[in-house]
């Protein structure tokens, strides 16, 4: 296992989605090989691809040189192939939001990973214990929770369950800061600190917005001006996805029994007419083209 104060040089990341993507941006800038790993290889270069548009823009900002940009990507490696993952130190799991899907990851990730590698999850709000505990090593298991865009958002969850060293998340912890994250340190309860905050408040404005007290875009509005939020509450649902939020709502609600994590009756309307918000193209603004009030 990779000491406190040693170097962690080799990360793979599961996922082949914008955080996959994103949280493999970070690691390669910072300097780690990256072997990114997704169920198809025409999926994982699309991905490689993603990386290097970011990359570039980053450039075109100047808060990368051209030569940083080709010495990251030179970093990482694409694979669709679990084994490929054998000799990472670390590995971050970041596909979809589903505890089942993730146990049955982590039970093959324990198969083909070294002993001593760190097992660390992505998600936003399962309980990282039932992961934890699939393995053979229950103590080298935690969540290491990025935000979305990755590369732009400076706080990182470091997530401890019950069964975790405290080795282990202190090299979690190192590896965040390594990629010039804030880390924070939080236990193993649904929604961790960020999301058990935020997705109440998310939920109450679309309740809010059910009662007739007002427009969604005079909400979002009333939020940015008077609170000072970058974004109102129907634009950022629209941003994590409809979907991953009533995902979010169910999780919490199902582990704290609070009417203000129930997920709203409209908000499973829109999950099931496919109105997801930016992924689908509408939600509740229209992506299609320029909708007032979206932020």
């Amino acid at each position: 296992m990779t000491k406190v104060g040693e170097a962690m040089t080799k990360v793979g990341i599961v996922g082949s989605g914008m955080m996959g993507a994103g949280i493999a941006e970070c690691a390669a800038v910072s300097g780690h090989q990256v072997v990114l790993r997704s169920r198809a290889r025409s999926t994982a270069d699309a991905v490689i691809a993603s990386i290097e548009k970011s990359l570039a823009k980053r450039v075109a900002k100047g808060s990368l040189t051209d030569e940083e940009r080709i010495a990251a990507l030179g970093r990482v490696t694409a694979t669709s192939d679990l084994s490929d993952l054998s000799e990472v130190d670390l590995v971050i799991e970041s596909v979809l939001e589903d505890l089942p899907t993730k146990k049955h990851l982590f039970n093959e990730l324990d198969r083909v990973c070294a002993d001593g590698a760190i097992l660390a999850t992505n998600t936003s709000t399962l309980p990282v214990i039932e992961m934890a505990m699939v393995t053979g090593r229950p103590d080298r298991v935690c969540g290491i929770h990025f935000f979305n865009p990755a590369p732009q958002m400076s706080l990182v969850e470091i997530v401890r369950p019950l069964t975790a060293s405290e080795e282990t998340i202190s090299v979690a912890r190192s590896f965040t800061e390594a990629c010039q994250k804030t880390p924070v340190e939080v236990s193993d309860r649904a929604g961790f600190i960020v999301n058990a905050l935020l997705f109440p408040y998310l939920n109450n404005a679309v309740k809010l917005f059910e009662q007739g007290v007002a427009t969604k875009e005079d909400i979002d509005t009333a939020m940015k001006g008077g609170c000072g939020f970058p974004m109102g509450p129907f634009a950022l649902l629209d941003l994590v996805g409809l979907d991953t939020s009533v995902a979010i709502l169910d999780a919490l609600y199902s582990e704290v029994k609070e009417q203000s994590c129930a997920a709203a009756p409209l908000l499973r309307r829109m999950v099931a007419a496919e109105l997801l918000g930016r992924k689908s193209g509408k939600g509740f603004y229209d992506y299609h083209k320029p909708a007032s009030g979206q932020s």
